[in-house]
């Protein structure tokens, strides 16, 4: 003799999923909170290596000089001689931020020292250079 099943016995066997998903949300949620974003000046570059460094924490301005001698700040390739207005206007965003200039080991000094005398002429006393620890 075989037995019939009822409909409602499937219902019960069934496992609800409704309280996994909503510890998989809560999750998703956690992680997207706590993650930590990293800001980037807009071109990758290989900065110089230095048995010195300290990492700096606090920066909050980065400005990039590629190996050709170009000044890129917040994703955009700026003009030497506009430097000064856009880190004025950051700085007026963040008046405690630092700047931190990532040179590449190909680029100019001159253009390095042009970008940070604009930093201090624009009111950014707290300025440092990107380097490589050896």
């Amino acid at each position: 003799m075989a037995r019939k099943r009822k409909s409602g016995d499937d219902d019960q066997n069934a496992i609800d999923l409704t309280p996994m998903l909503d510890v998989v949300f809560i999750m998703l949620i956690f992680f997207i909170v706590t993650a930590s974003f990293i800001k980037e000046a807009g071109i990758e570059i290989n900065r110089p290596d230095a048995t010195t460094a300290e990492l700096k924490k606090s920066a909050n301005i980065l400005v990039a000089v590629s190996a050709n001698n170009e000044v890129w700040i917040d994703k955009n390739q700026v003009d030497i001689r506009a430097v000064k207005g856009v880190i004025e206007r950051m700085h007026a965003e963040n008046p405690k931020g630092a700047l931190v200039i990532q040179a590449d080991d190909e680029s100019n000094i001159e253009t390095l020292t042009k970008v940070a005398e604009a930093a201090r002429e624009a009111g950014v006393l707290d300025v440092s250079v990107s380097t490589e620890k050896k």
